[in-house]
């Protein structure tokens, strides 16, 4: 009888531990990734600087000059929605202890939703709305949840 609750003991506590570090590891891989994302966004007029006279350090500022926005304004923030969200999956699925295919899933989910509210707040143009919202976000996790097999086989 005590060998079967000590058992049960062993397996919820080996249970609670998969828990927490799936959990911390999700938690952990979005605010990584939120701020990977939130700093090439910061530094994406260094490298392309915005149209002239457009203010696009505030998001009145954005909404008011996005359509003065030539194609090239909008690779930085794809790539900063992409490597933002790959890093997130990346961290969460090396972190967790099982389901990492999950954590890395839930990762790109979350981004996918800030994204889809960005598209809400933003007059971007349609053809980057889309490309955005498919190709950021789910495939991101996706591919990085397969980088982390090659560093961790998934579990069986």
């Amino acid at each position: 009888m005590f060998q079967k609750i000590g058992l049960l003991a062993v397996r919820f506590m080996r249970w609670i531990s998969s828990v927490w570090r799936n959990f911390i590891g999700t938690i952990l891989g979005l605010i990584v990734g939120g701020n990977i994302n939130l700093a090439i966004v910061n530094i994406s007029t260094d490298i392309i600087p915005g149209p002239a006279g457009a203010d696009v350090k505030t998001m009145e500022g954005l909404q008011k000059s996005i359509h003065l926005f030539e194609p090239k304004h909008f690779i930085m923030p794809f790539l900063a929605h992409a490597i933002g969200t790959l890093v997130a999956a990346l961290l969460a699925s090396l972190f967790a202890k099982s389901h990492r295919k999950r954590c890395a899933m839930a990762t790109g989910i979350v981004f996918f939703f800030g994204g889809a509210m960005a598209v809400s707040m933003l007059p971007a143009p349609l053809w980057f709305n889309i490309t955005d919202l498919a190709f950021a976000y789910i495939p991101m996790a996706m591919l990085g949840h397969w980088i982390s097999t090659k560093f961790l086989p998934d579990p069986a």
